[in-house]
């Protein structure tokens, strides 16, 4: 008597042989993209600069500004009152005076900055 383990096996093996090629899964694209094209041809994006410091600073006449200053050194954002309205500033150039409408200007760095706000006298102000 011939054994059903051994009939299983021979099967088994011959099974195996008919498709040797590993299987590729195939893939349909059935719904494009129809903004591929011009995702692909895309130029780069500029990310927005990550926070570099976040500056309570006292000043001359013994007010304080909150200043928050972004990498790069193009961009930082004031405000005169910490609840009050925020004012962003920023320079074409590292190293430029960062500027804004209506008469805004800062110069400095996180230890010191010089404070230009529209119809007041500039501020020099330390953190």
């Amino acid at each position: 008597m011939k054994s059903p383990f051994l009939f299983a096996t021979a099967a088994l093996l011959a099974l195996a042989a008919c498709n040797s090629e590993p299987t590729v899964p195939e893939v349909l694209d059935s719904n494009p993209d129809p903004m591929a094209g011009e995702l692909a041809n895309a130029g780069a994006i500029e990310l927005p600069p990550s926070i570099k410091a976040e500056k309570s600073m006292r000043c001359g006449d013994n007010s304080l500004v909150y200043v928050t200053f972004f990498e790069g050194d193009k961009q930082v954002v004031v405000k005169t009152a910490k609840d009050g309205p925020s004012t962003t500033l920023t320079a074409p150039n590292a190293g430029e005076p960062l500027t804004a409408e209506g008469g805004w200007k800062l110069t400095g760095d996180t230890k010191s900055v010089t404070i230009e706000q529209p119809g007041q006298k500039a501020l020099t102000c330390r953190g």
